[in-house]
């Protein structure tokens, strides 16, 4: 059973889980699941199943710059083409 840990101990941490990530950026785990299977925020997973992995600056970044472009209007296959080259 996992043990949920405070905001301000996941902002010391490098390494977060997704629903940890959601909550530090106002966003639902739905939201960075759906982004992660685009391929669009990279995960560490250590074995098929179990929890996947965030690095906590580069995926606030990316999914903050993610958020923005879809406030610009971008669409996802635009977004994608952005970060997939």
């Amino acid at each position: 059973m996992r043990v949920k840990r405070d905001l301000e101990k996941i902002k010391k941490e490098e390494f977060i889980r997704q629903s940890e990530l959601a909550e530090l950026n106002n966003v639902r785990p739905s939201t960075v699941k759906y982004y992660s299977e685009l391929g669009l925020l990279p995960y560490k997973q250590k074995a098929r199943g179990l929890s996947k992995f965030y690095h906590r600056e580069d995926s606030s970044k990316r999914l903050k710059e993610i958020l923005e472009f879809k406030k610009q209007g971008k669409s996802i296959t635009e977004i994608i083409s952005y970060y997939i080259r």
